[in-house]
């Protein structure tokens, strides 16, 4: 039977348990997902805030958002549209009943305990499909986890428990890898939206130059070749400056300061073709999405923390 087992509420900065669920299941499956708990508590402030772990009979899932973490415990086959919904309902109670100030001060485990109360009524629920009378909800919910479904944590990233490396640790370093260029970075802001169109903006005149520099190498030999080359190399330059701008890599930071420092070579390089407010244009966008680059960081790194 698919059902919801237990949820728990914790604050995602150093994974303190603000609330729980009391009676879920005493078996000996459940038990070992309830050390999955404690270890996600661990890292929560280094996940996205949608993610999935699968541990065979059961899953776990959880929502972030401002600093608290909504997780829950629930068999395989249980639908990931109504599990997302569940969090959700708890998310929305939560933030509602409690302010951030009292989340962010908490000192002592369970200090929301009464809370508890909305997770029994909801999970009972949410146990009971049929009985849903959220039928848009769970559609709007079906159609956001269709457009940015759950990140799926691989065994390898929940590291050792108990002090015992996992035995999945060795083989999946190469997963681990591969999921952080799958980072999601924080929100794109109004001037990181403005550098993106600059920096395509500049991407666009230094290929429209270049094209007409080959064509005044074909009419009459009169234009310098390495400067087709810094035309189209400075192209490149933009294009790839925009790509770090939207999308998260490793050494992204180092990576723009390099870019821009070949934008800069590049205007250097034709300095006798274009004027200096043309030069000082192609260099403060350069500077400037580097800039947006290096604010737009990846969501929820924090340093790490023992709990």
């Amino acid at each position: 039977m698919s059902m919801i087992l237990s949820a728990s509420v914790l604050r995602v900065r150093d994974g303190l348990p603000l609330s729980a669920s009391t009676d879920h299941e005493q078996s000996t499956g459940v038990q070992e997902c309830r050390k999955y708990f404690k270890m996600l508590s661990r890292k929560l402030a280094h996940l996205p805030d949608r993610c999935t772990l699968k541990t065979g009979r059961y899953n776990i899932n959880f929502i972030s958002s401002l600093g608290v973490s909504y997780m829950m415990l629930c068999t395989e086959n249980y639908p990931n549209v109504l599990a997302f919904s569940f969090l959700d309902e708890l998310q929305k109670e939560f933030i509602t009943t409690y302010n951030v100030m009292k989340t962010n001060t908490a000192v002592r485990p369970y200090c929301f305990i009464e809370f508890d109360n909305f997770i029994q009524r909801t999970k009972q629920r949410y146990n009971n499909p049929r009985s849903l009378s959220t039928k848009i909800n769970l559609s709007d919910m079906q159609t956001e986890i269709k457009l940015r479904p759950p990140y799926q944590i691989p065994m390898c990233e929940l590291g050792s428990a108990n002090g015992v490396t996992s035995a999945f640790s060795v083989d999946c370093k190469g997963a681990a890898k591969i999921s952080s260029a799958h980072q999601r970075l924080e929100p794109a802001t109004l001037s990181g939206i403005v550098a993106f169109i600059l920096s395509l903006l500049c991407g666009a005149l230094n290929l429209i130059r270049g094209f007409h520099a080959i064509e005044s190498l074909l009419q009459s030999d009169g234009e310098d070749f390495n400067y087709i080359m810094a035309f189209f190399l400075g192209t490149a330059a933009c294009l790839y400056q925009c790509y770090l701008l939207v999308y998260y890599t490793s050494w992204r930071n180092v990576k723009s300061f390099l870019t821009f420092g070949l934008i800069c070579l590049c205007n250097m390089y034709l300095y006798e073709l274009r004027n200096l407010w043309q030069l000082f244009f192609h260099v403060t966008v350069g500077a400037f999405v580097t800039l947006q680059t290096w604010l737009r960081q990846a969501q929820g790194k924090a340093p790490d923390y023992d709990v």
